[in-house]
């Protein structure tokens, strides 16, 4: 949800409900897009997650709305955005009227950057919090990470590493309901987009066994981001979490980034404890807001 402000009063947004992929598609996409970018630029988090951005290119994602609010609508979740031009005008409240017209069953509403308005929204609709994820950032720091005998870092492989990583990421997230999910497509996906470097995704490995990776992305005029950071639970307790945390700021520090920015999810105790050790700090929040029906 990103909607600061806002009231009841109609306005002349169309909601018809349609997909990405339908229809005016390449249209429609672009308009979601544009309408990201301002409210991005607007309230300093994006509305709109990465692989919300993957599926609605694809036309797997539905769209409601137009330029001025829109959402995007997964199983079971939707994030929606209204233009910073035109908030203040009931859209926002009117789309998340829509979602719940469009949809049966509970549904998640992610609030990036939990916004005023957005809570405002959520409290209306009768929405609980259910998960909080915590934006924290730190200074790049460079230190040579802590190896044990044999294992090696080294950059992924497109077309080689794929399986290896794919197993790992699916394993090392099993209990998360985004990132354990990736599939092959997902990954291609992401290699597609402009600010995918494969040295910037580190891979730990011990032998042919691949047991830990930290995947950076980097963008002009952005924090680095820890986009993921995963560990093999075959392998817990052996320090490969700061092993590869160390060894993606050695990367960023390479690449002549200052900043480093993470999520984490607020009740990962050892996690926090690790970034803190790492100088990282609380940034922003994103709130998930449930309504059940």
């Amino acid at each position: 949800m990103s909607d600061p402000g806002g009231s009841t009063r109609a306005s002349s947004a169309a909601f018809d409900g349609s997909g990405a992929g339908g229809t005016g598609g390449a249209g429609r996409v672009a308009d979601v897009l544009a309408l990201a970018s301002a409210a991005a630029t607007t309230d300093g988090s994006p509305p709109f997650n990465d692989q919300s951005l993957v599926e609605l290119r694809s036309g797997e994602a539905r769209v409601l709305g137009d330029g001025q609010a829109a959402a995007i609508v997964r199983e079971g979740e939707a994030e929606l955005a209204v233009h910073p031009e035109h908030r203040g005008r009931g859209l926002g409240a009117r789309l998340v009227q829509t979602v719940l017209d469009e949809t049966t069953g509970p549904i998640a509403f992610w609030a990036h950057g939990d916004l005023p308005g957005a809570r405002a929204l959520g409290s209306r609709f009768g929405a609980v919090e259910t998960r909080r994820l915590l934006q924290q950032r730190a200074p790049v720091t460079s230190r040579a990470p802590r190896l044990s005998d044999g294992d090696r870092v080294a950059a992924f492989r497109p077309g080689v590493d794929d399986t290896a990583w794919l197993d790992l990421n699916a394993r090392a997230f099993a209990d998360h309901p985004e990132q354990g999910s990736l599939d092959q497509g997902d990954l291609d996906a992401r290699r597609a987009d402009s600010w995918f470097d494969a040295d910037d995704f580190v891979l730990l490995w011990r032998g042919d066994e691949l047991i830990a990776f930290c995947w950076l992305k980097v963008e002009t005029g952005q924090p680095g981001e820890f986009y993921a950071v995963g560990v093999s639970p075959d392998h817990q307790g052996e320090g490969l979490g700061g092993a590869v945390v160390d060894a993606g700021m050695a990367r960023l520090a390479e690449r002549g980034v200052g900043t480093a920015a993470l999520y984490v999810e607020g009740d990962n105790t050892a996690a926090l404890r690790l970034y803190a050790a790492r100088g990282f700090t609380d940034h922003a929040v994103d709130v998930q807001y449930t309504l059940t029906r």
